[in-house]
């Protein structure tokens, strides 16, 4: 398990949150291999949807942009081993 070892880049999520987010980010690390970004934000995304409510969108990779709105109190861009993770609630218009 590699818990403790992400470092959040910018957040406005609880602190709950963010700890299941590294949590879950951890535990499609041990299942999928770091190439599978997909599944890894497959896994996250199902994860929050499950626990939180529908409409949660993850990203991961090593090199991507991106530009959206989200729900406040949603929103977290981590890193953990080789890969970026980005987590948000998109917002309701």
């Amino acid at each position: 398990m590699l818990e403790g070892k992400g470092v959040v880049e910018e957040t406005d999520m609880p602190l709950k949150m963010q700890n299941e987010a590294m949590a879950y980010a951890c535990e499609a690390l041990d299942l999928y291999d770091v190439c599978h970004c997909r599944s890894i934000a497959c896994h996250i995304k199902k994860e929050f949807d499950k626990n939180y409510g529908k409409g949660w969108q993850c990203v991961v990779g090593s090199n991507f942009g991106c530009f959206f709105s989200h729900t406040p109190g949603t929103f977290m861009y981590f890193s953990l081993e080789t890969l970026n993770f980005l987590i948000y609630k998109g917002a309701s218009s």
